[in-house]
């Protein structure tokens, strides 16, 4: 390899791939100010490997688990040991992690409207939810919503510094508040991801006020990038998708919800039938894949970290608006940077889409996509169809005009999406190196 980097093959095989010189040292420069910044990723990775590794080995992990079941699914020993090893991993009561949530929207909704009932109300202490959620809430009308069953909601906006606004937090919370949702990412905001620590700080804050209330953490993006999870701070439930972070790549479908055995029981008997719960739903011969993906989630997790930071400070030192920032601590794995142009978000996710390994030839357009209120421009070569976890960027095409990078399989992979994606930039003279 060294004869390989000497003689500038590695180089040669970017040009060959459509990185030009001035971006490829560009991003050289960028990469030698980052070792410590790396290398203290792959020290979470290696712990939440262990955390991960010694779950599967205390729940006696087998090939047995790993065949699957078909019509009911009753006594399936790898769905029930999963849904073990979930429930060790973050440190909770139980856990529900089946196919059958299609999606991370499909598993809040489910956290939701079965730990909610009519006259109850929903309480959001960190602005609006992702764009999604604003249906499943009812905040735009749709069928089936919380607001169709009597469920009300408040929301409680960020302060302009992206800290908590506790004054009026305290003041939104009254007898009908029966569940709280924190959603720790950002969303198609620009706004901080939330810290684990500063889910805590909150929790706490809300439990001293009520302590009776569910506090519910949508923690997509977030698994693995800390060595502790909001369920470790006092979150009765974290939800997620099994095709972001959890999944490692490999998972096709699915979620989870881990937490309280009561939430997560109230959400098994949504999910199947009330008297059927958590006995029926037939694993379908994907365990393989979700045992495996969790295995590989921390280091795969790592390296969509590394691709974030990455990207961070390229766009922070050509002048771009970027939350993160190339230096703060970071608690996902998703990057924003703001161009203020339609034409920046679109030449960004052409170029993250010329990268990937499947569909590399196509060209993403902005389009009416179900759950948003503007169109939206997706770059997602997947072998997932939709896994954000692969190398993957997005954004809505309305002010202020960010785009929303995540994923990478491997750190390699990451690298030379971003540097396609500033190839594409520089090519349509969005900018000058």
């Amino acid at each position: 390899m060294s004869d390989l980097m000497t003689n500038g093959a590695i180089e040669e095989l970017y040009r060959s791939m459509g990185i030009s010189a001035p971006v490829y040292n560009f991003g050289a420069e960028i990469l030698e100010g980052l070792s410590e910044r790396f290398a203290a990723i792959d020290e979470v990775a290696e712990y939440n490997q262990m955390k991960v590794l010694k779950a599967m080995q205390k729940n006696q992990v087998s090939e047995a688990c790993l065949m699957g079941t078909t019509g009911y699914g009753y006594n399936d020993i790898g769905r029930d040991t999963l849904e073990a090893v979930y429930a060790d991993v973050f440190h909770t009561e139980d856990a529900l992690v089946r196919p059958q949530i299609t999606c991370g929207t499909h598993a809040l909704a489910l956290a939701l409207m079965s730990n909610l009932r009519p006259g109850d109300e929903l309480l959001s202490p960190v602005g609006k939810p992702y764009d999604t959620l604003e249906e499943v809430i009812g905040i735009r009308p749709s069928k089936g919503s919380l607001a169709e069953y009597g469920v009300t909601y408040k929301q409680v906006d960020l302060l302009p510094d992206g800290s908590f606004d506790y004054e009026n937090i305290k003041k939104a919370i009254n007898e009908k508040t029966r569940l709280v949702t924190i959603q720790r990412s950002k969303g198609y905001q620009t706004r901080p991801t939330l810290s684990v620590s500063g889910i805590g700080e909150l929790i706490a804050f809300i439990k001293g006020i009520k302590p009776d209330v569910i506090c519910m953490v949508d923690n997509c993006y977030g698994e693995f990038v800390e060595t502790i999870e909001p369920s470790d701070v006092g979150a009765d439930m974290v939800v997620g998708s099994l095709i972001k972070n959890p999944g490692g790549g490999l998972a096709p479908i699915g979620g989870y919800i881990a937490g309280k055995k009561e939430c997560v029981e109230n959400a098994a008997y949504r999910l199947t039938s009330p008297g059927l719960g958590k006995e029926v739903g037939a694993s379908l011969g994907i365990l393989t894949n979700f045992y495996q993906g969790l295995f590989l989630a921390p280091t795969v997790t790592a390296g969509a970290l590394k691709g974030a930071i990455f990207a961070a400070n390229i766009y922070e030192k050509l002048g771009f608006g970027v939350v993160p920032n190339g230096s703060e601590s970071r608690h996902d794995i998703i990057q924003a940077v703001t161009f203020g142009t339609p034409e920046g978000v679109v030449a960004f996710c052409q170029g993250i889409q010329a990268a990937a390994p499947v569909d590399s030839h196509v060209t993403p357009e902005p389009w009416e996509m179900p759950g948003y209120d503007a169109k939206v421009i997706m770059a997602a070569g997947a072998f997932v169809s939709g896994s954000s976890i692969e190398l993957s960027a997005d954004g809505p095409i309305k002010p202020p005009y960010a785009v929303y990078f995540q994923g990478g399989l491997t750190w390699q992979h990451a690298k030379f999406g971003i540097l396609k994606s500033l190839q594409s930039i520089v090519d349509k003279g969005i900018v000058e190196l």
